[in-house]
């Protein structure tokens, strides 16, 4: 396993190069372990995002393809997956497009470019396999710079018709969204489970302690917010 857990893991100022490449069989653990690490009390206490991994991967809309890995000198730091999502146009037509999510990077390795190697890496794989658009429930903060704009913007709302702040999408197909008629964003059902499955999966891994921090008070007040 090429990843080590917690405290023990240390970023090298000298480091190797961030060496991107596609996700195998063999990560996936070790690449549920650095998604714990990352996620655990950011949103909320605990994580369910390695669990959310988890489940991705046996999901019909799991896209293998735009799921990697970045190393740095053999060791997994971080971390991208890929689902099919679509948008729906006023007519009922569908447009396949991709969303991603969990993306990481192990709390060593944050703020050194790997996230942005992950994205930067993916966007361009995305658009050479013809999507049209990326799009994702995120922080705006941790994605603006990266092209994406807000949903409000680009015409795409969530099924219900509304525009929550974190809806961003990211054109791959320049002038995809031009037109100005709206759109709806449609995210795969893999993302969907109960909070006893998240409790029953994360029993196989080393306890930790859940706790509030105030990250979570932040992530609670994005969730709710809405562009008008």
């Amino acid at each position: 396993m090429n990843i080590t857990i917690g405290n023990e893991y240390q970023a090298d100022p000298h480091a190797g190069e961030i060496k991107i490449r596609l996700e195998n069989e063999d990560d996936r653990y070790p690449v549920e372990v650095l998604t714990r690490e990352a996620f655990w009390n950011l949103y909320r206490p605990g994580c369910d995002e390695h669990y959310t991994a988890h489940v991705i991967r046996s999901h019909e809309d799991f896209l293998p393809d735009l799921t990697f890995v970045a190393e740095v000198d053999m060791q997994i730091v971080g971390s991208i997956m890929f689902t099919r999502s679509w948008v729906i146009d006023e007519l009922g037509k569908k447009v396949e497009t991709a969303t991603f999510g969990p993306l990481c990077v192990h709390p060593a390795w944050q703020r050194r470019g790997v996230g942005s190697a992950l994205i930067e890496h993916a966007r361009k794989l995305a658009a050479q396999k013809g999507y049209p658009a990326i799009l994702i429930l995120g922080d705006p903060h941790n994605y603006c710079r990266h092209g994406f704009r807000t949903g409000k913007d680009m015409g795409v709302s969530m099924l219900d018709g509304r525009y929550p702040l974190g809806l961003l999408v990211l054109e791959l197909r320049p002038g995809f969204f031009a037109s100005g008629q709206p759109w709806k964003l449609q995210t795969s059902a893999a993302y969907e489970f109960e909070t006893a499955q998240v409790e029953a999966y994360d029993a196989r891994f080393p306890p930790k302690e859940k706790k509030f921090q105030y990250s979570q008070e932040l992530f609670s007040m994005l969730v709710r917010a809405v562009v008008e």
